[in-house]
Order: C-alpha cells, then sequence, then structure tokens
C-alpha cells in the first residue's frame, strides 16, 4: 500500500470535511462567476476573482495542517465535482422546457460557455493548485528541516507560483478568441498579482484559521 493510500485510509475529522466542501463550492461558484469579465479600478478581471483566492487560500491550510497528500486529494475531488456540475448543466439544457419557457437563450448564454471553461479551468487549477501545494510542501519540509521558516512566506510565494501558473494556463484556452490579445495579457499579469495580493491581505485571517485548526487536529504549530 503506498503512501497516499495509507493516510487516506485514516479517520476524516470533521474540520478536514468542511475545509474540503468549501473548497469544492467556492472552485464551483467561481468557475460559474468565471464567464464574467468585469472593470475594477482600470483593470480588467473575471468575476470569479472575487471567490477564486478562497480555494488557494483553504489549500495553503490543508497543506500546512493536513499534508501534501490529502491536500492533492481535496484537489482532485474538487476537479471531479467541477466536471460533475459541468455534465449536470448540459443536461439541463438539453432537456425540453414547458410551452411559454422562455429562459432557454438566457440559460444557453449563461451555460453554454460553461464547457470552454471548466475546460480552461479544470487544466489551470489541477496545474495551479498541485503547484501551489507542492510549492508549500516544500517549502514546510525545508522549514522544518533547519528548524525555523515562517507560514506566512510560504503562503505568498506557492500562492505566487500557483497563481502564475493557473493564469498562464486559464486564459489562452478560455478567451483566445473572445478578447484581443492585449487584453488577454492584461487579464494573465492582473488576476495573478491580485489574486497574490488578496492573499496577503487576508493573510492574519489565514494564520488565525490555520493557528485554530492545528489547535483542533492537535498538530504542532508552525513558525
Amino acid at each position: 500500500m503506498n503512501r497516499f493510500s495509507s493516510n487516506m485510509r485514516k479517520p476524516v475529522s470533521l474540520t478536514f470535511t468542511v475545509m474540503t466542501v468549501l473548497f469544492c463550492v467556492c472552485l464551483i461558484v467561481a468557475n460559474l462567476m468565471e464567464i464574467k469579465v468585469v472593470p475594477l479600478c482600470g483593470v480588467t478581471l473575471t468575476a470569479g476573482m472575487i471567490v477564486f483566492p478562497i480555494s488557494y487560500i483553504i489549500n495553503d491550510c490543508l497543506v500546512e495542517v493536513y499534508g501534501f497528500d490529502k491536500a492533492r486529494f481535496v484537489i482532485w475531488l474538487g476537479f471531479a465535482m467541477n466536471l460533475l456540475v459541468s455534465i449536470l448543466l448540459q443536461i439541463g439544457l438539453l432537456l425540453p422546457g414547458i410551452e411559454g419557457w422562455e429562459g432557454q437563450a438566457a440559460m444557453e448564454t449563461v451555460f453554454g460557455a460553461v464547457p470552454r471553461i471548466l475546460a480552461a479551468s479544470f487544466a489551470a487549477f489541477l496545474a495551479g493548485s498541485m503547484v501551489n501545494a507542492w510549492v508549500m510542501s516544500r517549502m514546510k519540509r525545508r522549514a522544518e528541516e533547519r528548524g525555523r521558516g515562517s507560514f506566512s512566506l510560504r503562503a505568498i510565494v506557492s500562492t505566487l507560483w500557483g497563481e502564475g501558473v493557473d493564469s498562464l494556463v486559464f486564459f489562452p484556452i478560455a478567451f483566445a478568441g473572445v478578447v484581443d490579445a492585449s487584453t488577454l495579457v492584461g487579464l494573465m499579469v492582473s488576476q495573478a498579482l491580485l489574486k497574490t495580493a488578496y492573499e496577503v491581505a487576508v493573510l492574519p485571517l489565514t494564520r488565525i484559521v490555520v493557528r485554530r485548526l492545528k489547535t483542533i487536529e492537535a498538530v504542532t504549530p508552525a513558525a
């Protein structure tokens, strides 16, 4: 039995379950909102920007408290739930409406683009989240070996790497041919930087959550 299978056979705590559910919900909602492009203080962003960084914050907490193996499991679970949502939405679009139903066009406008957005999101999410979790895990391991380290630094650096990879993968797949090249590049750069800034802004809250989780799970506090 490999280490991953062994770890996942251990009893799962209520807090881990809650974090997993929050991760999946935030990811699904962010992907549904991602179709809308909005201006904010002179910068072009997608509406999913409001929600998606929360999944990275949860990812950091999972790696820090529960380890890379369980974080990887949650990432794959999020991927599966997104796929399920995509399939169910397409089934809903294909179902015939009753006579007088006038919402089909609106549904197709909003949800019809979901397969492309979700395909881009699937690839970007897996790449970005795995990179985020891997960088976080590696930095934590090195900090433990040296007997010192900072969770805040791990969270910021891992998010910058993860969001950078996410943007490089997501936007060309999701919006190539839909928006012009300059807007596309602007979206990639601005979202990676702003999502990282988002994490920095809420870092005090993230540290509190991590400390609380470690207390609940009886894990030795991080440096």
